[in-house]
């Protein structure tokens, strides 16, 4: 008892920790709290260390030559500071698969669970390294180059980003809770594949405006102080919910794959 509660305390320090850098907007701090909570009560400490590597590396990552993406986070709908609906995104998934583990301890969950963080951190790290490319990406509608910070663009770095990213939590999340080398490559995969799940969603579904003032295609509702004029994409479907799609069906499909080949 008195250990979780260390535990809990040590994840509000986190949470704080995360604002004061500005890797979380406040509400966003409070998100991750609350996600941190159910992975602990659900996969323990090993969970949270999974949960830790994630929201680490990644917010390194965004961090990272920063300077050289204040061009292109005018495309993006957010910059390097998640708020809550971020958090969600890419923790949300995990959070509620943690709560169903503590009910029901399967391993079909558990390989879930690390495939939502694998996918997560596959993608960030493909949107995070892939811009500094200098080269402009593809976008995969086309295959032709497009601007940097597209939504549907790959580059051959952010593929790359994107393969170490879920190998990293593939692994360590193997080691830490001692799977097969089988469990591994269908998590390292599937991984993967949510980060592709995102690109198509992306450069088909994902909303996308253009400033009335300025002309920039953007992911921003509101440019230049002003309402932009939405040119594709459906009006539900922000980078949001295409992170938090992109994940929750690259876990589904890993746990149905692991489900039917061990019952």
């Amino acid at each position: 008892m008195i250990q979780s509660i260390i535990i809990i305390l040590i994840i509000i320090l986190g949470g704080f920790a995360g604002y004061r850098e500005r890797s979380l907007s406040s509400n966003g701090a409070i998100a991750a709290v609350l996600v941190g909570v159910a992975v602990f009560f659900g996969f323990g400490v090993k969970g949270l260390l999974l949960l830790g590597l994630f929201f680490i590396t990644s917010s390194l990552w965004s961090k990272y030559k920063s300077s050289a993406k204040k061009e292109i986070e005018e495309k993006l709908a957010k910059g390097a500071t998640r708020d809550w609906r971020q958090v969600l995104a890419n923790g949300g998934s995990a959070a509620l698969i943690s709560i169903i583990y503590y009910f029901q301890q399967d391993l079909v969950w558990l390989i879930g669970f690390i495939v939502c963080l694998a996918s997560s951190n596959s993608d960030t790290w493909a949107s995070e390294i892939g811009t500094l490319s200098k080269r402009k990406p593809l976008y995969i509608r086309t295959f032709k180059p497009i601007e940097k910070g597209t939504s549907g663009a790959v580059s051959s770095l952010g593929t790359i980003a994107a393969t170490f990213g879920s190998m990293l939590i593939a692994f360590t999340g193997a080691w830490l809770f001692d799977l097969q080398i089988f469990h591994f490559f269908v998590i390292f995969l599937f991984g993967f594949f949510g980060n592709i799940i995102d690109t198509l969603f992306g450069a088909y579904y994902q909303q996308v405006y253009i400033c009335t003032i300025c002309g920039i295609e953007t992911e921003k509702k509101v440019h230049c102080q002003t309402t932009a004029n939405r040119i594709k994409g459906h009006h539900l479907v922000d980078n949001d919910m295409v992170n938090f799609l992109s994940g929750s069906i690259a876990a589904l499909l890993a746990m149905i794959v692991i489900y039917f080949i061990t019952k």
